[in-house]
């Protein structure tokens, strides 16, 4: 059967998936994966669940950071000559520590109109969550794994602003030591795991206090750090 078309102009369309449970998918996302003519996922087994779950049929095509940037003239040639296509990472909106970023540029400036839909995201309630001030903060993302960590931290300990950190659990460790040295272990912080999954949890406490769990405890899952802002 024909895809049904009913685009008024040619579009990439950049959709958020779902952090942890598939219910938080949003019906215009799945709307749009189901009318494109192609998907462009980081992952296309990750992917393949949220897909089927929904049974949307619709065919997918690696994009991910070891290929995206072979791939950009190729993607933008193929919406600039009609294609409708979406772009999803593995979990989150693309673009924010996701690939994402070149492509949307890129379109821009071939005058390919480029449409965000709001969704699901794990910043938002791991900050909520943490009860630590929210009517300012700022996202770091990932801090650099070796090159200008060390002046990052240093730049950061001066913050006021409430931080937010993406962490892998086999790095937490490491970086509750540093915050720790950088900021001062009273410093207050948020470790947020699994949000939107069945084991979701918020460990709050003072640097110390996190870094003590964690030695005890060992870290798994995804992670998202918060930490207090500088008073000084």
């Amino acid at each position: 059967m024909p895809r049904c078309r009913i685009f008024d102009t040619v579009k990439l369309y950049v959709v958020p998936t779902p952090v942890g449970n598939l219910e938080d998918a949003t019906f215009r996302s799945i709307r749009i994966l189901k009318q494109v003519d192609l998907i462009l996922a980081e992952d296309t087994r990750n992917s393949g669940k949220l897909l089927g779950h929904y049974e949307i049929s619709t065919r997918m095509k690696s994009f991910h950071s070891f290929n995206e940037h072979k791939q950009l003239e190729g993607v933008v040639g193929e919406l600039k000559s009609g294609a409708q296509m979406a772009l999803i990472s593995d979990a989150g909106m693309p673009g924010v520590s996701d690939p994402g970023f070149l492509l949307v540029r890129e379109c821009v400036k071939e005058g390919v109109e480029v449409e965000c839909l709001p969704g699901a995201s794990a910043v938002f309630p791991a900050l909520v969550s943490s009860a630590l001030p929210l009517d300012r903060f700022v996202f770091e993302g990932f801090l650099p794994a070796k090159k200008g960590r060390k002046t990052r931290l240093q730049e950061l300990s001066s913050e006021r602003r409430t931080m937010v950190f993406f962490e892998a659990p086999h790095r937490l460790l490491k970086t509750l030591k540093e915050l720790a040295e950088h900021f001062g272990a009273g410093r207050s912080a948020c470790v947020s795991r699994e949000i939107s999954k069945m084991y979701e949890q918020h460990h709050r406490g003072s640097l110390a206090d996190l870094l003590l769990e964690f030695e005890e405890r060992e870290p798994r899952g995804e992670m998202v750090l918060v930490v207090e802002g500088s008073n000084d």
